[in-house]
């Protein structure tokens, strides 16, 4: 089916559009359900042809750069949908192609409660992606660690664990144990430590640099208030859900992180197991972290909360 003509372009109810690295694909449907738009077109140009849109509501894959589409045409006056790809899926139909991607994303918009992404800010996005990048470097520094272990093993030289006993007995190692390493492995761990100072050097940038946020930035501050949660935490939740509008009560942010059980009921009869682990995986490491931290130092004002909770298992 071909698109209707452009007088009759005015029909939109919704548009669906499957975001690509050059290439945008639309398909649009009426309020009855026909299809009145199938389109590609340039990422340059996706402002432009929005601008000559009738206004509707516009539905989006959560992927790379739809938070940043949603903010263009949400200050164009559309009303943009972010929709997690789970939900998109049950919708798609023949062949896997970028108009069929489009189509499904227009359905699932459609959907009266369809279960949305919340729009992330600016501020937000800068946020995630600098706790990103401190997550990697922090996986990098494990790997040159271990790999610095796994190197001394080879050599028959065994280092306690943690991290700050290795580095503080580094070099230490390197002089009295000369004669069991040759100068070449020498070379190479040194090679290691520098590469583990410089990351060392590049978190401890990033990480001060959270920390001054956490203490500027309003909600951040009012998370901090709770036990257990630092800049790290803090900041990573308000870059997830901002100021938690979305959720009517803690119980359904603690459904979204996954920490509730998995459920499996039928035929009125409740059956629980283990938490459902979905959601943003590093945010519940986090508070998981925090939450063993506190069972090991409980807080003052905790204690007798965590003896009643106990006394109850």
């Amino acid at each position: 089916m071909k698109s209707k003509k452009p007088e009759d372009i005015g029909e939109i109810a919704v548009i669906g559009v499957d975001i690509g690295k050059d290439t945008f694909h639309l398909v649009g449907f009426d309020q009855s359900g026909e299809r009145v738009l199938r389109k590609k077109i340039k990422r340059l140009s996706l402002k432009s042809v929005f601008e000559e849109l009738p206004r509707c509501v516009v539905g989006m894959e959560a992927c790379m750069s739809a938070h940043f589409v949603s903010r263009m045409l949400r200050a164009l006056g559309f009303e943009p949908r972010i929709i997690p790809a789970i939900y998109v899926k049950p919708f798609n139909k023949g062949q896997k192609n970028d108009y069929n991607d489009a189509e499904a994303i227009a359905e699932a918009a459609m959907r009266p409660n369809l279960r949305t992404v919340t729009e992330k800010s600016q501020d937000q996005l800068d946020l995630q992606a600098m706790h990103r990048v401190r997550s990697r470097l922090v996986a990098r520094r494990t790997a040159i660690i271990n790999q610095i272990r796994a190197f001394l093993i080879e050599q028959g030289i065994t280092v306690r664990a943690g991290r700050h006993r290795l580095q503080s007995s580094f070099e230490t190692i390197l002089e009295n144990r000369r004669a069991e390493i040759s100068p070449r492995m020498r070379r190479t761990l040194l090679g290691l430590y520098g590469d583990w100072l410089w990351v060392d050097e590049r978190i401890k940038s990033i990480s001060s640099e959270i920390e001054e946020i956490s203490r500027t930035e309003e909600n951040s501050a009012k998370v901090m208030t709770v036990p257990g949660i630092g800049p790290l935490i803090s900041t990573a939740i308000v870059a997830a859900i901002g100021k938690g509008e979305v959720f009517d009560r803690g119980r359904d942010f603690a459904a979204w992180l996954g920490l509730v059980p998995r459920q499996f009921s039928t035929g009125g009869r409740t059956i629980l197991g283990r938490i459902s682990k979905r959601g943003n995986n590093y945010l519940r490491m986090l508070l998981v972290q925090a939450a063993n931290v506190i069972l090991m130092r409980p807080h003052p004002g905790m204690r007798s909360g965590l003896a009643r909770g106990c006394a109850g298992l």
